[in-house]
């Protein structure tokens, strides 16, 4: 995988990125919003069809076609993962178009990558 860009991370994640070698509290705090938005498979399945995308974007329209569910409930699932700062969205018009945020998935790139933090942890 590539190095994440971190010339467009706001400060709290390019310290995070900076100096992985341990967990602060406040870093998993950080880590957790994030991993915590992506607890449900709907959540993590919308990541996905965002992240691979033409053009790294999509309609709310495009996505609704993807999903056996009432609008009210995607939209709820969007808007989780807009707050917590994975995706970012725009409207255009009726509908609106969703964006990776690919700073912060660096930051949780950063912690899953081998080598990383954990690395001198043993596991269980």
């Amino acid at each position: 995988m590539n190095e994440p860009a971190t010339s467009t991370l706001d400060p709290e994640l390019r310290t995070m990125l900076d100096s992985a070698t341990d967990v602060s509290d406040e870093r998993a705090t950080c880590a957790a919003r994030l991993f915590k938005a992506l607890g449900e498979p709907v959540r993590v399945r919308l990541l996905s069809l965002v992240a691979q995308s033409v053009g790294g974007e999509v309609c709310f329209r495009d996505l609704a076609d993807q999903f056996d569910m009432p609008q009210p409930s995607l939209s709820h699932h969007l808007k989780i993962l807009v707050n917590a700062g994975i995706l970012e969205r725009e409207r255009k018009g009726t509908w609106s178009r969703y964006r990776v945020i690919e700073s912060h998935l660096a930051v949780l790139e950063n912690i899953l990558r081998a080598g990383g933090p954990f690395r001198a942890v043993p596991c269980c």
